[in-house]
């Protein structure tokens, strides 16, 4: 039997991090062969082909370079002998990359996406066993037509779902709303549900020119005012509740959609979406009735990479409304 040929981007990341003893600190250290020598046995499972993109830490990837990375994505699928890819990436940025690929690449394949929490020189680094569960996801045929997923911690997650929850442990990686897709166990993949829809944005660019606000207490709506002044083409606002303001920002959301600036809300808390159920000033019926987009139930930073995308599209806000809204909102 022929085994699969699965390609591995490596971008950099704690799976790549050793502790450098002149820093006292963790630091890119480790080349992909390096890290591909700890994962044992993989190749009785399938065929590894490593690609060098980057050794960045999580912070330093921005979304310019995260488009290339999906451009390097689709490249790879386009060759007929990979039957799936996996992605390195560092966790902090990790769910923005994989939503990204997510949002833009439609192919049946399996794209997955895993990292580590724990670096070479820590006990119980767990990048290995990271990298050997995203291989056995990669070359399931169950793995098809699902989308991009990330899998840490021997679970399996939609990109469009996944959040980092926590600073440390090891299974940081929740679908807070619905749970995982399923786990890794005993070297095979089992899936306990579907995803029920996906979204895709046909574009070949990414607008970065978009900002996120968080609501407060009390706040008034300078931010948004020099969010606009400073040239954004979208704001992000991380509402409150089910998606209502304090009354002084309202003059700063009035000012950027005046300005044609889009403005999506989402909201701050961890799981629901957002929705046009209070009529009060600021309130989700009045933000809505201005122009106010509303984001569904995506974390701010996910709403942001999704807006970056539709913006590319089309700077139209009715348009934008549309294309936004119409996985969340039927």
């Amino acid at each position: 039997m022929t085994k699969p040929r699965i390609a591995i981007i490596f971008t950099g990341g704690t799976i790549s991090m050793s502790v450098d003893p002149r820093v006292g600190a963790a630091i890119p250290s480790l080349s992909s062969e390096q890290i591909m020598s700890l994962v044992t046995n993989i190749d009785r499972y399938a065929h590894i082909e490593s690609i060098n993109f980057s050794e960045l830490p999580g912070p330093h990837m921005v979304p310019k370079l995260m488009f290339q990375l999906r451009n390097l994505v689709l490249e790879t699928l386009s060759r007929e002998e990979i039957d799936g890819i996996i992605v390195t990436h560092g966790t902090d940025t990790l769910e923005e990359t994989a939503y990204l690929l997510d949002l833009t690449i439609n192919s049946p394949k399996p794209i997955v996406v895993a990292g580590a929490m724990r670096n070479s020189s820590e006990l119980g680094y767990d990048g290995p066993s990271n990298l050997a569960a995203a291989v056995c996801t990669a070359i399931s045929p169950q793995s098809r037509c699902k989308g991009v997923l990330v899998v840490m911690n021997n679970e399996v997650n939609a990109a469009s779902e996944v959040t980092k929850t926590n600073t440390l442990s090891l299974d940081t990686f929740k679908s807070l709303e619905f749970g995982p897709l399923g786990i890794v166990d005993n070297d095979q993949v089992i899936y306990h549900r579907n995803m029920v829809s996906r979204q895709f944005i046909e574009t070949d660019e990414v607008n970065d020119q978009v900002d996120l606000i968080k609501c407060v207490a009390g706040m008034d709506d300078r931010f948004l005012k020099f969010s606009v002044d400073s040239g954004a083409k979208g704001i992000i606002l991380e509402a409150m509740g089910r998606g209502n303001i304090p009354p002084a920002m309202i003059p700063g959301v009035e000012y950027a959609i005046k300005n044609n600036v889009a403005v999506v809300m989402i909201s701050r808390c961890p799981t629901g979406r957002v929705l046009d159920t209070y009529g009060y000033e600021g309130a989700g019926r009045h933000l809505r009735n201005i122009g106010v987009i509303l984001g569904g139930s995506l974390p701010g930073q996910k709403a942001r990479i999704k807006l970056m995308l539709a913006l590319t599209v089309s700077a139209d806000l009715l348009a934008l409304r549309e294309l936004i809204e119409s996985d969340q909102y039927r």
